[in-house]
């Protein structure tokens, strides 16, 4: 028998993402407090550490069934890895998610007829709120990595925190680095992350200025100036 994919239903597609974009953005806040409470408890805190597992656990169970979903409505079998990148990559690193919070508003914003925010302002915030969760997801990874590792120099939650916004805003003083495979990795992640974050601020900021400028220019001397 030859192998065929399902046929493709993008009307029940898009009415899927529309309704589950939200309460799965909700469940990545989940799984990230989850994953912090496990990163930050006390060996011994009992039963939170548990309990932050299982909900790490069910959280990401959700994630492997909404991507099963989409996978068999899209219709496109084995291709849909490869035209769905970021869902591929959100699944396998759910720590990643934040990076879909433009999507996420993009099926919010479905549900009215104009935006309320302006372009300029809709890049920089959600640039800035992907920043933050990214930042904070990062400091959670790389803690984890390096917190037992020998000579590591990130040693705390707090010294984590420091290396993120040095990486983010392409700092890099030097004086946290990570020492192990893991935090290499995730390091280099946020390094990419960053400079495309940083390019769309700035950017999107650059081009309101000359916009604003341009305007002013327009309008020429004022009268009996």
């Amino acid at each position: 028998m030859s192998d065929r994919t399902t046929a493709p239903d993008p009307d029940r597609l898009q009415d899927w993402e529309q309704r589950t974009e939200v309460p799965l953005f909700v469940a990545s806040v989940v799984f990230l407090t989850g994953y912090a409470v496990r990163v930050l408890a006390p060996l011994g805190a009992q039963p939170w550490r548990d309990i932050a597992l299982a909900l790490v656990a069910a959280t990401w169970l959700l994630f492997a069934v909404d991507y099963g979903v989409r996978l068999r409505l899209s219709g496109q079998g084995r291709r849909f890895p490869r035209t769905h990148r970021l869902d591929t990559v959100v699944l396998l690193l759910p720590l990643l998610r934040p990076l879909r919070v433009v999507q996420i508003y993009q099926v919010v914003q479905k549900r009215r007829e104009q935006p309320r925010l302006s372009l300029y302002a809709r890049v920089m915030t959600y640039a800035g709120l992907t920043t933050l969760l990214l930042g904070f997801s990062a400091s959670l990874a790389v803690y984890h990595q390096e917190r037992g590792a020998p000579d590591s120099t990130i040693r705390t939650f707090g010294d984590a925190v420091w290396w993120a916004c040095a990486t983010l805003t392409t700092v890099g003083y030097g004086d946290a680095v990570p020492v192990t495979l893991g935090g290499r990795i995730v390091a280099t992640g946020l390094m990419a992350c960053g400079l495309a974050l940083l390019g769309a601020v700035t950017g999107s900021f650059s081009s309101w200025l000359l916009q604003v400028f341009t305007r002013e220019d327009e309008k020429g001397p004022r009268e009996g100036a």
